[in-house]
């Protein structure tokens, strides 16, 4: 519990006390986006790793050399915690947002940092919403910002994958980005899955896969690839042992 509390303060203090570069990166993203999100990346990818720190996770990379240094990407996996973002950001090489639920916006000063690294907020039951959502994700990446994509759309604790929603992928169609399929073990036992939900130090495991370029596809070849990322997920968290 004590790992827990030193980890929300810091949390908490380090994200008001930020408001102002905050405020710096969005007036600064009005002139020249790309650079804020940079700028943004940086810091809070050196926030994300502080608190992997405090929550005291070894991470054991598998396929690290699948990770692009120099050009976007779409990372699409399984979905087990709240630790699944704040560590994918903390691997990745070049500036990095995420696809989240609308319903992110109603958590407190959270919804602000997202936005500054260039995060999309999805809404699901509304197409015509998520459409723009899905374009305005794929212009991004089109400028060299990669995109994590997960999805079942919400947190699985069990041991099947829920169904995946393909519209997505799309993003890395449109931007001629590859997509790289990634398998995440043992996420959830860092918070969501221990009792009174409290921190605990673990054994986590992250894999990419090489990456696949859909653009590149027949339409034939791309729809049978995009059925196929459940199963590519499944046989690499069918290997991983902890």
């Amino acid at each position: 519990m004590l790992r827990l509390i030193i980890a929300l303060l810091w949390t908490i203090l380090t994200m008001i006390f930020s408001l102002p570069a905050h405020w710096r990166w969005k007036h600064m993203a009005k002139k020249n986006p790309v650079k804020s999100r940079q700028k943004a990346w940086r810091y809070v990818r050196g926030f994300f790793k502080s608190i992997v720190f405090l929550a005291g996770t070894k991470i054991e990379i598998r396929g690290a050399e699948n990770i692009p240094e120099d050009h976007a990407a779409l990372f699409v996996g399984n979905h087990r915690s709240y630790f699944d973002i704040i560590i994918l950001q903390t691997l990745s090489k070049t500036p990095m947002g995420f696809v989240a639920k609308k319903e992110f916006h109603s958590y407190p000063l959270l919804p602000l940092y997202m936005e500054d690294i260039g995060s999309v907020f999805l809404d699901r039951d509304n197409v015509r919403e998520s459409l723009k959502t899905i374009n305005e994700g794929t212009e991004r990446m089109k400028l060299g910002l990669s995109m994590g994509l997960f999805p079942e759309g919400t947190r699985n604790h069990g041991k099947e994958l829920l169904p995946f929603r393909p519209g997505g992928y799309r993003m890395a169609e449109k931007s001629d980005s590859p997509i790289i399929v990634m398998a995440l073990t043992n996420f959830g036992k860092i918070f969501e899955e221990n009792k009174f939900h409290c921190l605990r130090s673990r054994h986590v495991i992250i894999e990419f896969a090489p990456p696949v370029y859909p653009a590149q596809m027949g339409k034939d070849e791309r729809k049978e690839f995009y059925d196929s990322i459940p199963s590519r997920i499944q046989g690499m968290l069918d290997k991983h042992t902890i």
